[in-house]
């Protein structure tokens, strides 16, 4: 989603679980409140304008994600008091285990690189975002 409209977390999570609901054919409360609740646990920012709200749903059949660029930042009470921007809504089936860990780990070590992130704040459209998020990480020589 390239341009995001939201003026709060909570319409965000609002909008992601609404979205998400129409891609995954699960209940969009369903998606909304399990959003809620990790949140209550502590914020799924990870510094740097990214947050990566993410749970588990029973009825899901495989992980799901989807990324979300905000049209303007907003306050997710991140630890580093920088707003947000960027968004990936992680989903996974309630016995996902440890590939639900791995995949969030990837989409924080993802994110989390400048570099990617400043291709994905000036991506202008879906294939573009879709164009970064896709590409393979970058290998060390």
């Amino acid at each position: 989603m390239p341009a995001l409209k939201a003026s709060s977390k909570k319409q965000a999570l609002q909008e992601l679980a609404a979205r998400a609901a129409t891609l995954t054919g699960q209940g969009e409360r369903a998606i909304f409140e399990v959003l809620l609740q990790r949140e209550k646990l502590g914020t799924t920012a990870v510094g740097y304008g990214v947050a990566i709200p993410h749970g588990k749903l029973p009825n899901l059949a495989r992980m799901f994600g989807m990324f979300a660029r905000l049209d303007r930042a907003i306050d997710f009470e991140a630890l580093d008091g920088q707003p947000v921007d960027l968004v990936f809504l992680l989903l996974a089936p309630e016995g996902a285990g440890a590939d639900h860990l791995k995949a969030l780990a990837r989409v924080a070590r993802l994110l989390r690189d400048q570099d990617t992130a400043n291709k994905l704040r000036a991506a202008r459209d879906r294939e573009a975002l879709y164009a970064v998020l896709a590409m393979p990480p970058a290998t060390a020589a």
